[in-house]
């Protein structure tokens, strides 16, 4: 990681990059922080209108992605597509063999229903720890966090400090998109998306813990169904401060 942080740069204390539409703050990230900046995506609809968005401004951009090993078989699928589409190399990190283990011998395969703490833990194990070994060395990293998802991200800014990861920048370019833009986009550039978008399923994380959304829940509602506090429903990704 390099010294490049948001408070080193006057420009970056003012509403400049905030007022930056998608494509010119991706832009503007690739040509300050290449070859140290790299997309998060789980292949939902928002990551594949920025892999999109990215494969026309550097083809080469770096994307990775975290096996937590307990995918829906139609994000595979997806990932496969994208493959096939863009010519994209998609660096995967899965947990770690023997923290899994370790945590499954202890707690049983689907120990997430039992509690909050226990749902934290696996999340914990095969997404935050891989999380954390993918942002190696990087200056920057590009998520597909909108206001919009969640009563939780309502606060979200299209650059921020990363503060749990060395105070490297944290870039949300389509914070300010709404659900119907991004699909627009999609349908506007064709651009392959999860099929369980089809079936109800607008946010899609590990197949045991989503479910499709009932007419007038939250876009997220799916997601760790089981519990009742919404504000609770995040897998420490992206940590509410």
């Amino acid at each position: 990681m390099s010294d490049l942080h948001l408070s080193d740069s006057p420009g970056l204390r003012d509403e400049t990059l905030e007022a930056m539409d998608a494509v010119e703050l991706l832009g503007w990230a690739l040509e300050r922080f290449r070859p140290r900046i790299a997309l998060a995506s789980s292949f939902g609809a928002e990551d594949v209108v920025l892999i999109d968005l990215l494969m026309e401004l550097d083809p080469r951009a770096r994307v990775f992605t975290l096996d937590t090993g307990r995918l829906h078989s139609e994000t595979y699928a997806l990932a496969q597509a994208l493959r096939d589409r863009y010519g994209l190399a998609i660096d995967v990190y899965f947990p770690r063999t023997e923290a899994l283990e370790a945590m499954v011998r202890a707690h049983g395969v689907n120990l997430f229903y039992a509690s909050v703490e226990n749902r934290k833990l696996c999340c914990g194990v095969r997404k935050v720890e891989p999380l954390d070994r993918a942002l190696e060395g990087l200056d920057a990293w590009i998520t597909g966090l909108r206001r919009e998802q969640a009563v939780t991200r309502g606060r979200v800014r299209k650059v921020e400090i990363d503060a749990d990861h060395g105070g490297i920048l944290k870039l949300n370019p389509l914070a300010d998109w709404s659900w119907d833009r991004v699909w627009g986009y999609i349908r506007d550039h064709a651009v392959p998306y999860n099929a369980l978008h089809d079936a109800g399923f607008p946010s899609i994380g590990c197949a045991p813990c989503t479910r499709a959304v009932r007419p007038g829940e939250d876009l997220r509602a799916g997601r760790w169904w089981w519990e009742q506090d919404a504000a609770a429903k995040e897998c420490g990704l992206h940590p509410v401060r």
